[in-house]
């Protein structure tokens, strides 16, 4: 007779189960309790619960939950696995679990004295506890070390603790088979012979074991993986193994599984003979894709790699972006290392230095940086706690402190956090300050860290005028260290003119994007190469100043009654405007994520990584193509991430208005008798001359029937798909994956831009409807091959930011769709889109450009603003400089 095999159920995992992570993160514990359910109808006899997620409160959500097991008869029949890497966390749940519980886990890896202090406490709460094959020297590999290992565990419990022997669970490890690596051929086999000595040597102790790795070559055959999982249970079962983390619903019946597959796997996991020349492995790869179903081909997964030492191991992971293997490669190199310290300095710095050449020289991207930091970040934080444990252990050489932040009223960030990690891939220490970051907190903390360098980012236009301020208090303060800018608004031209000479104690460069940031940083940090690089870059920006100032002195522009005697004019006697279906406002509120996925525009996601070139064919790119391959696969995951487990919500707001133009502003109405103002957009017109035939100066509203002419419409957007995106985004930073984070606020963005192109589509088709039958084609809309636009505020067609607070009244837009504007009048979430939608056939966009006095006079008058108010916001765009 079988012995009894207990299914410990896996998916009231936070880390393992997607599902229930959004569940428990939002405080739906009715329905992550049908979860726990759910498994033990499905056979499982134990739950391991575990609530180990950086946005959790971990030791709360595992009190709440396990409290509310108790109460549900038929979840609380069967035994709770507590399973965490915290003790807190365990201690937490020790103190409510009802009966029994189990502890995952402890284990040898940091010695005796600690091993012991948190066996003794198991048994004072009555728990049982998993063990760990794992003690100083590092994991139990082969049959005779996981014995070892486990033996000495057992004598110490039962010994030295007094513990129960039949409290005693052994992990002695499972490892991956058919990896390629032959070293790898008796792991499976390994784990079988244990088990079956341990029992014999360490009576009434049981053995357990997570059953997926044995699989984890054959990641994306879920088929194979299954039968995998299936075989080894047999014989490993009957060898004595007790329980397992498995998915009790999803395992196929021993003598179900098809016999070809059978005796292939069976060949694996017992390193039989190969048979005709062909190794095991080798057998079942070619015949895995045979079992694929839909989820396309077997991955087989290299591990050829895990032959070499340890060093090299750790170069070649942090190169490629792996962590399955990080913590267990860093454990070694600890072990062998003098300190903890030594294993960054060394091993790791080598590795990473490896990265940063490989990007120097570009034969890597900045996806792939990204990713080999966040493997970076995983080492190091398993080796902090090491490194505060050791007395005088001393700090990290690094390279240089620099800080960093984005700009009071400014709320974006991506390239900033990819400088930051670009910097750190280097060795040196950033401090983030992160989003909306006053000029007095960004001083004051650039003097209470020493820093070395400060770097300032902003995307929107009036962050310019707050760089500039930053400048002349770093001038004020009597501050010395070089000051960086970079952000999408920024340029050479600006920091030269405007930025530069206001802080002349020290020196102000401009970073055009994050390949340059290590270069820019290593010249002004170097004692040798300082002085040359701040001379020719002085000398640079002298010439910027000078041929600026030479264009000031070309200012042939018209007058501002010149040019609207130039406007753009249409016939409005041949033209109708078309009636929206409503007037007045509309919220559409969670949009469907699948439907905007389908419109997002991918080209500038790969620009804002860095990787140059049309979308798909970028893909096919000699030089960026696999890299660019790999993000955009990474992307998708993401993406079916965010729509599966609701990270992000979109929310829109639509709103129609009667109207009309009243020389450069747009008159809106209450209603359709336009007897009452409810608003007026204003906007700016083009001064350049224009001379050629056909040629207008344009502005905004002349796309708008004149007042008295005939009755118009004007429309108005806030769109977001930002709802999560900052809380999200943290919780990935704070697990030290950047990558993840970036990657996710990159989506969000397109997204939001997606659905701006969706909403102005449902728009012109359904609406406004002046556009019924326009068929729908990605590659039409994103080179705005339609009727219609939607300028925003802040861009060409209106550089003023200003008017989105016009447009946020009409729209409500705070209260129907979530969106806010800062002070400099930046939206937040950060993936937001708003603007404006012009109807006429003949609407376009088109720049304003540089702008003379006698305009920007006559909007402050139009605005009822002052000269210098109107000049702040129009800086820009102004074509002289402000007294």
């Amino acid at each position: 007779m079988r012995p009894t095999f207990i299914n410990v159920g896996e998916r009231t995992n936070v880390t393992g189960s997607a599902k229930f992570r959004k569940l428990v993160a939002d405080g739906n514990y009715p329905e992550a309790l049908s979860v726990a359910r759910q498994q033990v109808e499905a056979g499982a006899a134990v739950i391991d619960v575990n609530m180990d997620e950086g946005l959790l409160d971990s030791v709360a959500a595992m009190r709440t939950f396990l409290n509310l097991m108790a109460a549900e008869p038929d979840i609380a029949r069967v035994p709770v696995m507590i399973d965490s890497s915290k003790w807190e966390v365990i201690e937490a749940g020790l103190k409510c679990v009802q009966g029994k519980a189990i502890v995952n886990s402890i284990s040898l890896k940091e010695g005796e004295a600690k091993f012991l202090e948190q066996a003794k406490a198991c048994l004072r709460y009555g728990a049982a506890v998993v063990v760990m094959a794992f003690d100083e020297v590092g994991q139990a590999d082969t049959a005779a070390r996981k014995v070892e290992i486990c033996k000495r565990a057992y004598d110490l419990l039962v010994d030295k603790v007094g513990f129960p022997p039949e409290d005693i669970i052994f992990d002695p490890n499972i490892f991956a088979v058919a990896t390629g690596i032959e070293e790898h051929d008796n792991y499976a086999l390994d784990f079988i012979e244990a088990t079956r000595r341990i029992k014999d040597v360490c009576p009434y102790a049981r053995i357990s074991g997570g059953v997926s790795n044995v699989s984890f070559s054959f990641r994306g055959n879920e088929p194979v993986r299954r039968a995998i999982h299936s075989v080894f249970l047999y014989h490993a079962i009957a060898a004595g193994m007790d329980m397992g983390i498995v998915n009790a619903g999803d395992l196929p019946v021993y003598d179900d599984i098809e016999p070809e597959l059978r005796e292939a796997v069976e060949d694996v996991i017992l390193n039989r003979p190969s048979k005709d020349g062909v190794s095991n492995t080798e057998r079942l790869v070619d015949l895995a894709p045979k079992y694929k179903g839909q989820k396309g081909e077997a991955k087989v997964v290299n591990l050829a790699w895990r032959e070499q030492p340890v060093a090299a191991r750790l170069s070649h992971a942090l190169v490629h972006g792996i962590t399955e293997f990080i913590e267990a490669d860093t454990e070694e190199a600890r072990l062998q290392a003098e300190r903890p310290l030594h294993v960054i300095e060394g091993p790791l710095m080598d590795g990473m230095n490896v990265v940063g050449d490989l990007f120097g020289a570009g034969k890597m991207f900045l996806p792939q940086v990204v990713k080999s930091a966040r493997v970076m970040k995983q080492a190091v934080a398993y080796l902090m706690p090491f490194m505060e444990a050791e007395k005088g252990g001393g700090e990290r050489q690094s390279a240089g402190k620099v800080l960093m932040a984005t700009v009071k009223g400014d709320v974006h960030d991506i390239g900033k956090n990819i400088v930051g990690v670009v910097l750190q891939c280097n060795n040196y220490e950033v401090i983030d300050l992160g989003v909306m970051v006053p000029a007095d907190r960004i001083l004051d903390e650039a003097e209470k860290n020493q820093v070395d360098i400060v770097g300032l980012s902003g995307l929107i236009t009036p962050s310019l005028d707050e760089m500039v301020f930053v400048a002349s208090e770093m001038e004020r303060r009597g501050m010395k260290m070089p000051l960086l800018i970079g952000g999408a608004t920024t340029s050479k031209t600006h920091t030269a003119v405007k930025i530069s000479p206001r802080y002349p104690a020290g020196s102000t460069t401009y970073v055009l994007d994050a390949s340059r940031a290590v270069g820019v940083v290593s010249n002004l940090l170097s004692p040798t190469e300082k002085a040359r690089f701040l001379a020719e870059t002085e000398a640079d920006y002298a010439k910027v100043r000078e041929q600026f100032a030479r264009g000031q002195g070309n200012r042939a522009r018209a007058t501002i009654q010149e040019a609207r005697d130039n406007a753009f004019t249409p016939d409005w006697t041949a033209y109708d405007p078309p009636k929206p279906t409503f007037l007045g406002t509309r919220t559409f509120t969670p949009y469907d994520l699948p439907e905007l996925r389908r419109h997002i525009d991918w080209t500038p996601f790969f620009a804002s990584w860095e990787l140059v070139g049309r979308f798909p064919a970028i893909l096919e790119d000699d030089v960026v193509g696999k890299a660019a391959t790999d993000l955009y696969a990474d992307a998708q995951r993401m993406l079916d991430r965010i729509i599966q487990e609701g990270l992000l919500e979109a929310r829109g707001v639509v709103g129609f208005w009667p109207a009309n133009a009243d020389g450069d502003d747009v008159v809106v109405y209450t209603d359709e008798s336009r007897s009452t103002e409810l608003a007026r957009l204003h906007t700016l017109r083009q001064q350049m001359l224009k001379t050629g035939p056909g040629q207008a100066n344009v502005a905004l509203s002349d796309f708008i029937a004149p007042v008295g002419a005939r009755a118009d419409y004007i429309g108005g957007f806030a769109v977001t798909a930002g709802h999560g995106e900052l809380a999200q985004a943290k919780a990935f930073k704070d697990a030290g994956d950047d990558y993840s984070a970036i990657l996710f606020t990159a989506l969000a963005d397109r997204l939001a831009e997606a659905f701006a192109e969706a909403m102005h589509r449902k728009v012109r088709t359904e609406l406004w409807g002046y556009a019924p039958d326009e068929p729908f084609d990605l590659d039409h809309l994103i080179a705005e091959q339609y009727r219609g636009i939607r300028p925003a505020a802040g861009y060409p067609a209106q550089p003023d930011h200003t008017e989105k607070a016009t447009l946020f009244k009409l729209l409500s837009a705070t209260d129907a769709a979530g969106i806010e504007l800062t002070e400099s009048f930046a939206m937040t979430p950060p993936a937001a889109v708003s603007g404006l939608y012009f109807a006429h056939p003949e609407a376009h966009y088109f720049g304003v450009g540089r702008i003379e006095r006698d305009q920007v006079e006559d909007y402050a008058r139009r605005k009822g603003w002052d000269l210098a108010t109107a000049e702040r916001w129009l800086a820009p765009i102004l074509n002289y400089e402000p007294a």
